[in-house]
């Protein structure tokens, strides 16, 4: 499966500089990996978010987020932010920083 270059670029703009990133083609997509940690990343058109198991069920009630269900099963903790939410770079931000956050909370692997 392809993924969307610009919305890729655009999360690398985001990420440029932080410190232990790296990007790996998974799940179809191009992830992004902070100490090991997988942050966030594009799947086809839609950005994937890793979040805090507690924020999950919250984060879903926000506006253009769906439960992950790359397998057919949703995967707590992993959310899709659909093309509208993240339109304009303050909205990519947010979800992209909430991503490292969550990554950078996690021991390193």
């Amino acid at each position: 499966m392809a993924y969307d270059d610009g919305l890729a670029a655009r999360i690398s703009d985001v990420l440029a500089g932080e410190p232990g990133l790296i990007e790996k083609k998974m799940f179809g997509g191009l992830a992004f990996i902070i100490d090991g940690n997988l942050c966030c990343g594009v799947v086809g058109i839609t950005l994937m978010v890793r979040i805090d198991r507690d924020s999950y069920e919250e984060a879903l009630t926000e506006p253009h987020t769906r439960p992950m269900d790359f397998t057919g099963r949703p995967m707590r903790g992993l959310i899709y932010v659909d093309p509208e939410g993240v339109a304009e770079d303050p909205e990519l931000r947010a979800w992209v920083e909430r991503g490292v956050r969550y990554a950078r909370s996690l021991p390193a692997k």
